[in-house]
């Protein structure tokens, strides 16, 4: 009768050894082989008909090995099974002679194996740790800005015969040339859209009175200011930190001029935005803006609350790892096995990663965290939403519910969006343990600031 045992090697580190009696294996191979001498084709006898010696002699060695290593395997998972260890990954083979199977002389057989132990851990209490809700402030100003934004964006473009206001919008073409205007054999030729005042100010008067079917030479560092300059380099498809891009020249072919026409304030435009309320007054109109740019700015703020909670797990929940077996493991996936060099640099982002599992699997069993198939199916509709810009006629809705149906048997997609919604209610649940101090805060102070978390992570 085989049996197993398990020895401490490390801290969480166990090996355990598998000892096979002949009368473990025996029994299977010599069934194995008669079924071999059942099916076996071999010219010259018919099929079923094949000796069980020559049937021994030809495939007897491989079933042998692959009896009794299907033997070790199955008192292994036995074994894990009835004392439920909760181990990593799994089992490694320590060195084994596999040249002591000996069809010929069937013995007692010992195998090992090593494996690494999840480690027990507490979770650090959320509601004591320091975190900070931060209010971004909503200023007139911002709201007047997003007033704007939307009065343009609904507005009118009319045709304009000449360039007379900084508010002037220019369909142009850039066709890279020399200093005296000769257009580059091979140069750039890119079409664009700007309005007048993204010209430096000195420039602008060289652009007022144009037609289209104008032309002007300009030198990029002379003509646009930092900001504007760097986004036109981009779209040019040059360099923005290489100093000789900015010197370049281009002609810049006026060919169309045109005026944005902002809509006006009116409950017209109130009702076009927002179908759904009734708003009266400019100040009705303010206050809903306001109120959008708020709730945007406090989903933001949500955002960072998640991420302290996220930091607070990761950087407070201590864990012992069984860093031998652990290396051993990761050293061994993939197509080849790493070099220690490579095993040393990828080990580090592996720990943390494992580390952040271990605390999502715990904070999922200790709270009952789980995706019903009815939110996985939401999730579906609602990114398919989402892609269609959220405005479906009733007439599509038996296709949208087709298409749900669809990507629910898609094992991949629903694996993907179940790990999302988890993680979601995962950050969810952490932000309600959480009791942060709130703080005023600017949004242009709250922008640097999550600006320098995330550059801080890269």
């Amino acid at each position: 009768m085989a049996t197993v045992t398990k020895e401490n090697i490390g801290l969480l580190h166990e090996k355990i050894t598998v000892k096979l009696e002949k009368t473990d294996y025996l029994p299977s191979f010599e069934k194995a082989l008669k079924d071999y001498s059942k099916k076996a084709n071999i010219p010259g006898f018919r099929k079923g008909m094949v000796p069980a010696g020559l049937i021994k002699k030809m495939y007897g060695t491989s079933v042998f090995t692959d009896e009794v290593l299907r033997s070790v395997d199955r008192e292994l998972i036995k074994y894990l099974e009835t004392d439920k260890l909760n181990i990593f990954a799994h089992p490694l083979p320590l060195e084994s002679d596999i040249r002591q199977l000996d069809l010929n002389n069937p013995a007692e057989y010992i195998f090992h194996f090593e494996v690494g132990m999840k480690p027990e851990f507490t979770l650090p209490d959320l509601s004591k740790a320091k975190t900070t809700r931060y209010k971004v402030v909503v200023t007139d100003e911002m709201i007047d800005n997003e007033i704007s934004r939307l009065q343009n964006r609904h507005g009118n473009m009319k045709d304009e015969e000449i360039v007379a206001t900084d508010e002037n919008v220019l369909n142009v073409t850039f066709i890279e040339s020399d200093a005296a205007g000769t257009e580059t054999e091979g140069g750039i030729k890119k079409d664009n859209s700007l309005l007048v005042k993204y010209f430096t100010e000195s420039y602008r008067k060289v652009l007022s009175g144009k037609k289209a079917g104008d032309y002007v030479l300009l030198q990029l560092r002379n003509a646009f200011d930092e900001k504007e300059r760097n986004w036109i380099l981009e779209d040019l498809g040059l360099n923005k930190d290489d100093a000789a891009s900015t010197e370049k020249y281009f002609k810049l072919i006026i060919t169309k001029i045109g005026l944005l026409e902002k809509r006006e304030l009116n409950e017209e435009f109130f009702k076009q935005l927002y179908p759904n309320l009734e708003l009266k007054t400019q100040e009705d109109f303010r206050n809903k803006v306001k109120e959008e740019i708020q709730a945007y700015w406090d989903s933001q703020a949500r955002n960072q609350i998640q991420d302290q909670a996220y930091h607070e797990l990761l950087d407070h929940t201590m864990i012992n790892f069984p860093e031998a077996f652990l290396k051993k493991w990761v050293k061994t996936q993939g197509e080849k096995v790493k070099s220690d060099e490579e095993l040393e640099k990828e080990f580090p982002v592996f720990i943390n990663q494992l580390k952040w599992t271990l605390i999502t699997d715990k904070i999922v069993k200790e709270n009952n965290i789980e995706v019903q198939p009815d939110e996985l199916q939401n999730f579906a509709h609602q990114q398919l939403l989402g892609y269609m810009g959220m405005n479906v006629p009733d007439e599509q809705q038996g296709w949208m519910k087709d298409y749900v149906e669809k990507m629910m048997k898609d094992r991949k997609y629903v694996e993907d969006a179940f790990n999302r919604i988890q993680t979601q209610k995962i950050f969810e649940w952490a932000e309600q343990q959480a009791k942060p101090v709130e703080k005023e805060i600017s949004a242009e102070e709250f922008t640097k600031m999550a600006e320098a978390h995330q550059h801080h992570h890269h």
